[in-house]
């Protein structure tokens, strides 16, 4: 009769040995820019959502009697305008928190169109190669030959404000990125053992694509989306910065800089809060973004 003896060891390490998402989580809650970046973010989308019961005045509404008055900090602020008023009388607070939805909206929806006309581009012309990736690689250099501000600039000043055509055309202008990144990972990818094995087995193409090499890709292409996030909403303040993107009186970032430079020396907030706004957005984009990298890279860095 045979005598079988368990190993104690093997079941105790297997039982002690954290999950993937275990060590993820613990991974997210121990990295301090994707906590703060995240939070931050967390705050301005919540306030944009919310921006129609926690705003305290009509951004549109205008008060002549109450032009440029100090935010509280100042000799001659009062609570009724947190952040004072410009030069109509419209309180500064309402104009940021609506401000704020237009500046997510764009940069977000952006985004994703970007995402997806680079994604797809890459990935199809890494895994299929020839004349597949030598239209795509074409493709990628005329955009890059094309200057994306002076592009920007022109097609606005003939679209004219529209918030769609602005969506679309920074959209159109900026998924050069996601194409050349994805590109070159399906190439790799393409050459694994694992994407060999799903040949051999009988795998469609748009299997293998779908099942196997993008979700290998969004790592990559969720830090790409911030990093391009962030430069759409600070090309979106620019144009409505020169008058060339979003009109008045619609709540802006970039045209609240730019109704406040005329009297910047004299109320210098009026410049301040929403630089202040735009600044601090995009550095918590860029550090979500980060640590969303470092938390789901296979190498584990924190």
């Amino acid at each position: 009769m045979s005598l079988t003896i368990a190993d104690p060891g093997a079941d105790a390490f297997e039982t002690l040995a954290p999950s993937p998402r275990a060590l993820m989580r613990r991974r997210a809650l121990s990295h301090p820019g994707l906590l703060i970046g995240t939070g931050f973010l967390a705050l301005v989308t919540l306030a944009a959502i919310l921006a129609p019961w926690i705003s305290p005045h009509d951004p549109y509404a205008q008060d002549l009697s109450r032009r440029m008055a100090d935010p509280i900090w100042g000799p001659k602020g009062e609570w009724d305008h947190v952040l004072g008023t410009d030069a109509l009388g419209r309180d500064v607070l309402s104009r940021l928190i609506w401000g704020a939805r237009l500046s997510l909206w764009i940069g977000f929806t952006a985004a994703v169109i970007a995402g997806l006309i680079g994604s797809t581009l890459g990935v199809l012309g890494g895994y299929f190669g020839g004349r597949v990736d030598s239209a795509v690689v074409y493709l990628i250099n005329v955009k890059l030959a094309l200057p994306v501000i002076l592009v920007a600039l022109s097609v606005a000043a003939i679209a004219g404000g529209s918030i769609t055509a602005i969506i679309l055309l920074l959209g159109f202008l900026t998924w050069d990125r996601y194409a050349v990144v994805t590109r070159s990972l399906t190439q790799q990818l393409r050459e694994r053992d694992f994407i060999m094995s799903s040949l051999a087995c009988g795998a469609s193409h748009a299997r293998i694509i779908l099942r196997d090499i993008l979700p290998n890709l969004l790592n990559q292409i969720i830090v790409i989306a911030s990093l391009d996030m962030a430069l759409i909403i600070l090309i979106e303040a620019a144009l409505s910065f020169l008058g060339l993107g979003v009109r008045s009186p619609t709540p802006s970032w970039g045209l609240m800089v730019s109704e406040g430079r005329s009297v910047m020396f004299f109320k210098p907030f009026l410049i301040m809060v929403p630089g202040a706004a735009i600044f601090l957005l995009v550095i918590a984009i860029n550090m979500a973004g980060d640590g969303v990298r470092d938390v789901t890279s296979p190498e584990g860095r924190a």
